[in-house]
Formats: C-alpha cells, structure tokens, sequence
C-alpha cells in the first residue's frame, strides 16, 4: 500500500482534531452534569439514607417498650395515651436506631393526632426531635404530618414548638427530596408563622430561601403550602424585607399566573402586604417593565371572587409618595370598580373620599384625570349619584374640564363621565343651580370641536340635557352662533347618533321663541329639510323594498 496523499492526511487530520474537540465536550458536560447532581437536595446527607453495614439489634428495654406499646394499641389507647409509661416508652422507640421501632413511634403520634380531643403535654414533644431527623422516610412522613394535625387542631402551643427545638428539624424536611415531606414541613411552616415570635424565628433560621424553592415546586399541594407559608410571614415587618432581598418578589409575581386559585390568592395577598411599605414600591413596579400592575389588572376578570380584600390597601395608596405607585393604584382600582356589582355605597363613599385627595394633587396628570373619571363613571349608579354629587370629586371633574392644560384624552373622559351623570335629575339641578357661565362656554366650544368626535359628542350630550332648563337657554343664547355651528355639523355627520343629538337639541332650544327665531332664518333649517328629504327618500326605497319582496313571497 502506497503513502497517502495530501488531502487524504488533511482529511484524517480534521476527524483527530474533531474527535478531540468532540471529547473535551463530553468531558465539560459531564463535569456539569455532575456538579448539578451534588447541588440537588437529594444528595445531602440528611436526606440520604445510608446503607447499613449491619443490623441494629434490639435491646431488651426496646423490646420492652415496643411490647408495652403494643398493649397499648390493642386496648384502645384510651386514657393511657397520655400516661408517663406512654412517653417512656415513646422516648426508646423514637430514639432507637432500628427503623421499624421508628415508625411504630411515628404511627402512635400520628393515631393520637388523628383521635385526641385535648392538648398535647410539652413533654410529648420530646420524641419528635428524634422522628423528624430520623433517615427513614416513612418516619419523615409519619411524624411530620402528625405535627401538622396538632398545629392544625390547635392541640400543640406554637411558640413551645420553637422554643423546644424543632424548628431546625422541620426546616430542614423542607430540603427533603419527597414531595410529601416537603407538603407537611412547609404546612407546619405556614401555621408556626401565625405567631410574631416564630416569625423572626424562622427567618433568623434561615427558612425563607428554601420556602421560595419550593414555592416554585411542581407539586401544587406544595406549592399551596409553601405560598401560604410565605403569606403569613409577611405580617412581619423585618422579614418582608429578608423575603424581597432573597428575591421573593419575582416568585410571588410569577405565581399570579397559576392556574390554581388559592395560590394565585396567597400570592397577590402576600404582594399586598409587601406593599403597604413604600420602600419596596419601586422594585415591585421594576419587575419585568411593570409586569406586576400588568398581572394584577388581568387578574381583576377573575372570576375568584376575592380581589374586594385589596381595596382598602388600593386607597390607601392613593396617597403614596411615590408618582408611579399613584398612578398604578388608580389604574388599578378604576379596573376593580367595573363592574359596578363590585362597589358598595359605603366603600363608594370611602373611595371617593381617598380619590379627591389624588385629584387635587395630580390635576395636570392625564393618567390620573383619565381613571379618576373612568372611576366616577364605573360608579355611576343610582344608588351612588348623590354621594358623587355632594363628595368634592365631582368638583373636580368640573375643574379638570375647564383646565386649558388638559389635552384631548383626560378631557373626553372627563365629558364622558359627565355625560354619564347628566342623565340623572339630581345632577342637572346641581348643575343649572350653579349657573356656571364657564362651564356653558367650555361646553359649547368643546362641542365644536368635532375633529375630536368623542370629545364633541359627549359635550354636547351635556348641553342637550341641561338646554330645558331657562337659565341655562339664556347663557346659550349668548353663544348662539357657536350653538348653530356645532348642530350644523352634526346635522351633517355621518353617524346617526350625531344627527338625533342635533334634532333633538334643536327641539328642545326652539321651546324659546328667539332661539326658534333664530334657527329659522340660519343655514339650520335649510339642512333639516335637506336632511328631512333624504329620510323620506330613503323610507320610500324602504316601502318599495319590502313590498317587492312580499310579492316574491306570495308569488313562490
């Protein structure tokens, strides 16, 4: 066989040099495979169950108790659960190395839990110290979910709990690679953080980083547990602030797209309390370009219905120091007003008391005047239109209609939410009672304005309704020319609902005999009968059509 050529050497160089960049590959991925593997929960070794070299043999005092046990158990346990030959005998079984003896011990605990009617004694808790460090996993699962039954039946004192030591083993279960231990332990959590002493406890131990771990499990029952574990934590001051450094916002936030409720409730309850202190305001609304207020406002079409609880926090933001978190809070609160079902006479009247306080201060902010109006409007009601009336938000809109600094948007809302009100007598009486010179000027020249279509209409809605009473007539005969200019175009618009606004506008101002005068000798009345002509047109097609249809009909 003969040398081999150039190319072909060049060939084989590459598969070598490709070989050993495929191999120092293999090797990095391997390394951090490896190095995933350690980190895992599973590998620690509390939670590691070491293989025996040998038997563990039973002593005689063990075989002792066990026996008495059994006794126990075959007479019913009756008023001897609780006797000091019950505990003795608790105290070698729990302590013992053999697993069986272990879990004989875990299962009385969790028979009493299941049956008792009266208080553990303290010194029962004693054991427990040993069952929840035990190696055996059906011991983990025993013990602490007996723990959770007398927290849960109010059997066992919260504080004694901690302060006899068993805090560390339960925090430490919560690093258990079993999803069952995981759902006890951190149940046992979320009713130990009832109490302000456990509370610090806790986060002094290190419990919130591995609470935030698994509120991100994939088991919903831990989930559940671990979120509402978190929940109670947050009445705590210090430890709201230990929870958003080890990143508790993120995870909360996150949480409010879960498809279970009572999660999505425990984290949006959790959140609310992080807030009620405005040093965290800004890093909640940082998260994700304000994914949080994004979040919270789909979740007002929930149909959970359990979003009125954050009302009161919502007012209370209304006065925060922060601009954004002000501005968040009424968009917030205008999408929790709709629908109307969802507001009370007395929580409108609250409301509005916290809203004219952020009116006053924010009167050139157009997204605060934009969902303060659209507020008002949710809450239009007939039950609620004195309260607006008398409360100084009505004012308000008054005021931020004749604001020259308002643009078009705040303005259309702001005639948008008049128009609304307008509708009902109290309000007009208010308002031609007033005999506000500005407002009827303001009106008539928004209404002109129809390059802005929305804004015209609903300004001119206003007028029509105030336009029966003779004080308002006189001020408009003033401007009588703006008056024609507006009804004018909208005779002409080619919407309907502007042309029966103009008719029935007109209908109403020609009741005055200068204002029929007048609209008789202007370009008004030549297009009403314009605009008359073409109706008649039109219901003579109308006629012609239908009748040549029911002639088809009865032809067939």
């Amino acid at each position: 066989m003969g040398l081999l050529c150039q190319r072909c050497l060049e060939l084989l160089q590459d598969i070598v040099s490709f070989a050993k960049r495929l191999s120092s590959r293999i090797v990095e991925q391997i390394k951090e495979c490896i190095m995933l593997v350690r980190e895992c929960c599973c590998m620690k070794p509390k939670g590691f169950k070491v293989r025996q070299l040998y038997e563990p043999v039973i002593q005689n005092h063990e075989k002792q108790a066990a026996q008495e046990f059994l006794n126990h158990m075959e007479t019913g346990l009756g008023e001897r659960q609780l006797s000091k030959e019950t505990l003795d005998a608790l105290r070698i079984l729990a302590f013992s190395e053999n697993a069986d003896l272990q879990q004989s011990a875990a299962l009385y605990y969790l028979h009493m839990s299941q049956h008792m009617t009266a208080k553990l004694p303290p010194e029962f808790l004693e054991p427990y110290q040993a069952l929840l460090q035990s190696s055996d996993l059906e011991v983990q699962q025993m013990s602490s979910l007996s723990l959770v039954n007398f927290l849960l039946e109010g059997y066992l004192n919260k504080e004694l709990v901690v302060q006899v030591g068993l805090l560390e083993p339960v925090l430490e279960l919560l690093e258990s690679g079993d999803s069952a231990v995981q759902c006890n332990s951190c149940a046992c959590i979320m009713m130990l953080a009832v109490s302000e002493s456990n509370r610090e406890a806790i986060g002094t131990a290190g419990g919130i980083r591995p609470l935030l771990t698994l509120a991100k499990s994939y088991d919903p029952r831990v989930q559940q547990n671990a979120v509402g574990a978190i929940l109670n934590l947050t009445r705590s001051e210090n430890i709201k602030n230990i929870l958003c450094s080890q990143g508790a916002l993120p995870v909360l936030t996150l949480l409010l797209q879960s498809a279970d409720s009572d999660i999505q409730f425990y984290s949006c309850a959790s959140l609310s309390n992080i807030a009620t202190n405005t040093d965290h305001h800004k890093d909640m609304l940082e998260i994700g370009d304000k994914f949080l207020l994004r979040m919270l406002v789909s979740l007002m079409s929930s149909s959970v219905q359990k979003t009125l609880d954050v009302i009161p926090l919502l007012l209370s933001l209304l006065i925060a120091n922060s601009k954004d978190v002000r501005q968040a809070s009424i968009t917030l609160l205008c999408t929790m007003t709709h629908p109307p079902a969802n507001m009370d006479a007395v929580l409108c009247k609250e409301l509005l008391t916290h809203l004219v306080v952020l009116m006053q201060t924010e009167r050139t902010n157009p997204v605060v005047v934009v969902h303060a109006a659209c507020t008002i409007q949710n809450l239009s009601q007939s039950e609620n239109i004195e309260v607006i009336i008398q409360s100084q938000c009505f004012d308000e809109l008054l005021q931020a209609l004749l604001n020259p600094n308002n643009e078009e948007e705040p303005l259309q809302f702001v005639a948008s939410c008049l128009a609304e009100l307008t509708k009902y007598d109290i309000t007009r009486e208010y308002l031609i009672q007033r005999k506000d010179k500005g407002l009827i000027r303001c009106l008539v020249k928004l209404a002109g304005q129809v390059e802005h279509k929305e804004l015209s209409f609903h300004a001119a809605f206003v007028i029509k309704q105030l336009s029966h009473s003779e004080k308002i007539s006189s001020e408009l005969k003033l401007l009588i020319k703006d008056v024609q200019h507006y009804l004018m175009c909208f005779l002409g618009h080619p919407e309907l609902r502007f042309q029966q606004l103009s008719i029935s506008t007109l209908c109403t101002l020609s009741e005055d005999p200068e204002f029929s005068k007048a609209i008789s000798q202007s370009r008004l009345k030549e297009q009403l009968e314009q605009l008359r002509q073409q109706t008649e047109d039109t219901q003579a097609l109308l006629r012609l059509a239908i009748s040549q249809t029911e002639s088809v009909d009865s032809t067939e």
